[in-house]
Protein backbone atom coordinates (compact mmCIF):
# COMPACT_ATOMS: atom_id res chain seq x y z
CA UNK A 1 0.00 0.00 0.00
CA UNK A 2 1.15 3.68 -1.08
CA UNK A 3 1.99 5.79 1.75
CA UNK A 4 -0.20 9.19 1.47
CA UNK A 5 1.84 12.00 2.93
CA UNK A 6 -0.58 14.32 5.12
CA UNK A 7 0.05 17.44 4.09
CA UNK A 8 -0.69 20.55 6.53
CA UNK A 9 -1.71 24.32 6.32
CA UNK A 10 0.72 26.88 6.91
CA UNK A 11 -1.79 29.39 8.46
CA UNK A 12 1.05 32.60 8.07
CA UNK A 13 1.08 32.20 4.17
CA UNK A 14 -2.49 31.80 4.06
CA UNK A 15 -3.12 34.48 5.78
CA UNK A 16 -0.91 36.41 3.74
CA UNK A 17 -3.09 34.95 0.60
CA UNK A 18 -6.36 36.21 2.70
CA UNK A 19 -4.82 39.77 3.12
CA UNK A 20 -4.08 40.62 -0.73
CA UNK A 21 -7.46 38.92 -1.58
CA UNK A 22 -8.93 41.63 0.27
CA UNK A 23 -6.41 44.12 -0.43
CA UNK A 24 -7.41 43.58 -4.13
CA UNK A 25 -9.88 41.42 -5.38
CA UNK A 26 -13.02 43.29 -7.08
CA UNK A 27 -15.45 40.31 -6.47
CA UNK A 28 -14.81 40.70 -2.69
CA UNK A 29 -15.60 43.65 -3.06
CA UNK A 30 -18.66 43.53 -4.99
CA UNK A 31 -19.64 41.03 -2.13
CA UNK A 32 -19.42 43.23 0.59
CA UNK A 33 -20.97 46.29 -0.96
CA UNK A 34 -23.69 44.36 -1.27
CA UNK A 35 -23.89 42.71 1.78
CA UNK A 36 -23.65 46.07 3.68
CA UNK A 37 -25.65 48.16 0.90
CA UNK A 38 -22.90 50.81 0.69
CA UNK A 39 -24.73 51.16 -2.73
CA UNK A 40 -28.21 52.61 -0.42
CA UNK A 41 -30.41 50.11 -2.76
CA UNK A 42 -30.38 51.65 -5.83
CA UNK A 43 -27.88 49.03 -6.99
CA UNK A 44 -28.41 47.90 -10.44
CA UNK A 45 -26.16 45.36 -10.54
CA UNK A 46 -23.49 46.68 -13.34
CA UNK A 47 -20.15 47.70 -10.72
CA UNK A 48 -19.00 49.41 -14.18
CA UNK A 49 -21.48 51.23 -14.00
CA UNK A 50 -21.69 52.05 -9.59
CA UNK A 51 -21.90 55.75 -9.07
CA UNK A 52 -19.79 55.30 -5.85
CA UNK A 53 -16.05 55.71 -6.24
CA UNK A 54 -14.89 51.53 -5.31
CA UNK A 55 -11.42 50.33 -5.52
CA UNK A 56 -10.69 46.69 -4.35
CA UNK A 57 -9.48 47.39 -1.32
CA UNK A 58 -11.79 46.35 1.74
CA UNK A 59 -11.21 47.44 5.17
CA UNK A 60 -10.95 44.39 8.19
CA UNK A 61 -13.70 46.51 9.38
CA UNK A 62 -16.06 45.62 6.42
CA UNK A 63 -15.03 42.11 6.26
CA UNK A 64 -15.83 41.46 9.60
CA UNK A 65 -19.29 42.58 9.11
CA UNK A 66 -19.54 40.24 6.41
CA UNK A 67 -17.93 37.64 8.16
CA UNK A 68 -19.72 38.17 11.50
CA UNK A 69 -16.35 38.01 13.46
CA UNK A 70 -14.26 41.11 15.08
CA UNK A 71 -11.91 43.15 13.25
CA UNK A 72 -9.70 41.73 15.30
CA UNK A 73 -10.52 37.74 14.30
CA UNK A 74 -9.56 39.22 10.42
CA UNK A 75 -6.54 40.25 11.59
CA UNK A 76 -5.68 36.92 13.43
CA UNK A 77 -6.59 35.39 10.15
CA UNK A 78 -4.44 37.41 8.19
CA UNK A 79 -1.65 37.40 10.05
CA UNK A 80 -1.42 33.09 11.06
CA UNK A 81 -2.11 33.84 14.82
CA UNK A 82 -5.49 31.84 14.60
CA UNK A 83 -6.46 29.23 11.86
CA UNK A 84 -9.65 29.98 9.72
CA UNK A 85 -12.59 27.47 10.14
CA UNK A 86 -13.47 25.36 6.62
CA UNK A 87 -16.48 26.79 6.10
CA UNK A 88 -15.15 30.07 6.71
CA UNK A 89 -12.13 29.43 4.20
CA UNK A 90 -15.00 28.30 1.64
CA UNK A 91 -17.11 30.92 2.22
CA UNK A 92 -14.29 33.68 1.04
CA UNK A 93 -13.72 31.42 -1.69
CA UNK A 94 -16.94 31.82 -3.07
CA UNK A 95 -17.59 35.50 -2.07
CA UNK A 96 -13.80 35.85 -4.10
CA UNK A 97 -14.47 33.45 -6.88
CA UNK A 98 -11.49 31.41 -6.32
CA UNK A 99 -10.37 27.91 -6.21
CA UNK A 100 -10.16 26.75 -2.31
CA UNK A 101 -6.52 25.79 -3.60
CA UNK A 102 -5.93 29.25 -5.07
CA UNK A 103 -6.13 30.24 -1.10
CA UNK A 104 -5.05 27.77 1.08
CA UNK A 105 -1.07 27.11 1.66
CA UNK A 106 0.57 23.91 2.81
CA UNK A 107 3.84 23.52 4.47
CA UNK A 108 6.65 22.28 2.23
Amino acid sequence: MKTIQRKFIDWKKTGRSLQLLREDNIELRRCVCGALKHDKGDCGGVCADCRYEMDNHISRKELSEVFGVSESVIFNWENGRSEVDYENLLFYAQISKKELSEIVVFMD
